[in-house]
């Protein structure tokens, strides 16, 4: 009885060293920053619309949350998730850290600062043809809710997230009122050929370097917009991550 009281000790105690040693806390992600990154790849997207608390786990706007991870003394925990919302807290970064991790934060925090305050802004005009010649304007989408992929050929993670995008303009395909059209760098010649291989499931305009650089002012690629039937930018996303969960959110309107 002794020994299967010992053995039955050992297995709880190994169960619970297993599961602390895996445990995510503010303490451990700031290990190193290959660690910090994971856990941001994995756990956090600032471009979605969630809950900010300071660091008494008080509630704020996200204006206030993103303005404190700009200023690099802080980083983005998430707490809990309640009806698909996430719950972030401002946790103070350890001074000894990598200093990696407070770089990355402060950078990806004012360019998603700059992107939230493009929100309810009209999207700039436009009037171009995508590949096929038909019209792609302000005008032509009125009314309709547009999703803006802006991305070029030669940026590996633009065409990593292929299949997720695909896949949610298959979703919508059926929806009359939500159109999928890309803005891409390239030139004609050199995107069909490319699209044979890697096919986009949305319409896509070429020649948009200039467009993306002096109209946009965009310098993350990918990046993703989504525009309500006003005009107005919805929001901004720079990967596929927040993508499908922010159009869901626009389309039951």
């Amino acid at each position: 009885m002794k020994k299967i009281t010992i053995i039955l000790f050992l297995f709880i105690w190994i169960c619970s060293f297993g599961q602390s040693k895996s445990a995510i806390t503010p303490e451990t992600i700031q290990t190193s920053f290959t660690i910090w990154l994971d856990y941001q790849e994995k756990n956090i997207i600032l471009s979605s619309d969630f809950v900010a608390l300071d660091e008494n786990s008080n509630e704020i706007t996200k204006e206030a949350f993103l303005n404190q991870l700009a200023q690099g003394d802080y980083f983005p925990f998430k707490t809990k998730t309640i009806n698909e919302i996430e719950h972030y807290q401002l946790i103070k970064i350890d001074p000894n850290s990598d200093s990696s991790i407070k770089a990355s934060i402060a950078e990806k925090a004012i360019e998603e600062l700059e992107h939230f305050k493009m929100e309810g802004t009209p999207f700039p005009e436009f009037n171009f043809k995508d590949l096929n010649g038909k019209p792609i304007t302000n005008e032509t989408f009125k009314d309709k809710i547009v999703v803006i992929k802006c991305w070029y050929i030669h940026c590996p993670l633009c065409i990593k997230e292929f299949p997720f995008v695909n896949k949610l303009a298959s979703q919508y395909k059926d929806r009359n009122d939500i159109i999928f059209i890309s803005f891409a760098e390239d030139n004609p010649e050199q995107l069909k050929k490319f699209l044979v291989k890697k096919p986009l499931a949305y319409a896509v305009v070429p020649n948009m370097k200039k467009y993306m650089n002096e109209t946009l002012h965009l310098n993350a690629f990918p990046t993703h917009f989504i525009l309500n039937k006003k005009g107005q930018i919805a929001k901004v996303l720079l990967d596929y991550k927040g993508l499908e969960l922010a159009l869901k959110k626009e389309s039951q309107k």
